[in-house]
Parts: C-alpha cells; structure tokens; sequence
C-alpha cells in the first residue's frame, strides 16, 4: 500500500512516503515557516523524488491531534482535499503517539507538546501502546500523574518544561524528540478508515476565543452560539 503521511501539528512539518512498511522518502523540517505554504510544495516534491504520480497513492495518513490549532487546521484540510480528490482513504494519527514512537524504550514514554502558560497536550505511552488517553494539563499535574508510573521519559516539547521535570521529578529522564511522519505512515497501516467528510481535528482544548465567549455567556444562553468549523 502506497501511504503519504504528514505531521504539521506543531512548529516541525514532517512528510514521508511509504509502501507498506518501507520508506521511500521523508522530509523533516525545523524551522518556523507557515506550514499552509510549505506542505503541498514538500508533498509534491517528494511524490516527484519517488517516481509516484498522485493516483498512485492509496492511503492518507495525518497527525490528527492535538497540537497547534492553526497546524492542525492546515494538516486536516490538506489531508481531507486530498483523500475527496483521489478518492482514497484517510486515517488519523495521535499526534502525541507521533512523538512517542521513534523512541526505543522500556520505560513509560511521555510525549508532551508544548500547550504555553505551564501547561502541555500530554500522552502516556508504553512499547507503543497508549496506557491513557491524551489530554491537555498543567505541567504540575502531569509530572505527578508520572510519578505513578516510576520509570519514565518525556519526549517531545520538553524544552519549556525541562527545569521543572529535573527539580520535580528528578529520577525522570527526558531527551528532545521530534515527530516522525514515518512512525504516523506505519501506524495507518493497521488503523481503520475515516469518513472523510466527518473528520476533525482533535483539539482537546477550545480556542481562547471560544473560551473566553463561554465564560461570558452563561450556560443555558447559547442561542447565538455558532459551532466551530
């Protein structure tokens, strides 16, 4: 199966083409550049590389979530247009599971993503395996909620957070990791499809501005309230 997988849920943007489990080309960029504007040049360079034409490819593989709203909003739509174009299938990737898969381990694996304000999108992950659902939390919370599982490591968006894991939980490990759109085109091979229409990004937290709308419009008056696209 011939898979185009891409990650755009935070500042890296990572693309990779697959057949079944090998990998034919893969491009990790780094630098802070608006991923609406490099994706498709990136897909379209690599397609080119591999020898594919785009009604070769049969399956779409997208980091869903959680992340960057803007990033996610980018990825999602890319993804969905080229799914409904080339009539193809599409399946959505943790983006927590993206960053916890590259890491060869043991221990419990922590993928955290940067979320600002003492707080990150956070995952718990063992040999692959999700232990919990992601959910978005204090940094404070987070770290407690690991100490429950003795031996573990943070990946990821650590660096925001990496004073308070070495002051707080000492006996913890972290190392900086970035996502992998290898890892996400592998994990698509056994995942089911979506419906295409119906696919969403995975937030798990509300915008600001839904938030801030919500705190002043008290539950039960929401007449005027118009659903999130």
């Amino acid at each position: 199966m011939k898979i185009l997988a891409f990650d755009t849920s935070n500042q890296t943007l990572a693309v990779a083409l697959l057949e079944d489990q090998e990998l034919l080309a893969e491009t990790t960029l780094t630098v802070k550049k608006n991923h609406s504007i490099s994706l498709m040049p990136v897909i379209d360079f690599l397609v080119k590389q591999v020898g594919f034409e785009p009604c070769d490819l049969e399956r779409i593989a997208v980091a869903q979530g959680p992340g960057s709203y803007t990033g996610l909003r980018v990825a999602v739509a890319t993804a969905k247009t080229l799914a409904y174009s080339l009539k193809i299938d599409l399946v959505g990737v943790s983006s927590l599971q993206a960053l916890a898969m590259p890491v060869t381990s043991s221990k419990v694996v922590i993928p955290l993503i940067d979320a600002r304000r003492d707080h990150a999108y956070v995952g718990f992950y063992q040999k692959g395996q999700a232990l919990a659902k992601d959910s978005y939390a204090s940094i404070d919370e987070i770290i407690e909620r690991a100490k429950s599982y003795g031996d573990v490591i943070f990946v990821g968006e650590v660096a925001a957070f990496a004073e308070k894991i070495a002051t707080d939980f000492p006996e913890a490990t972290y190392q900086a990791t970035l996502p992998s759109a290898y890892e996400i085109g592998k994990l698509a091979l056994s995942l089911p499809s979506a419906d295409v229409d119906a696919f969403l990004p995975n937030y798990l937290k509300k915008v600001e501005a839904e938030e801030n709308w919500l705190k002043a419009n008290q539950e039960g008056q929401r007449d005027d309230y118009i659903k999130r696209l």
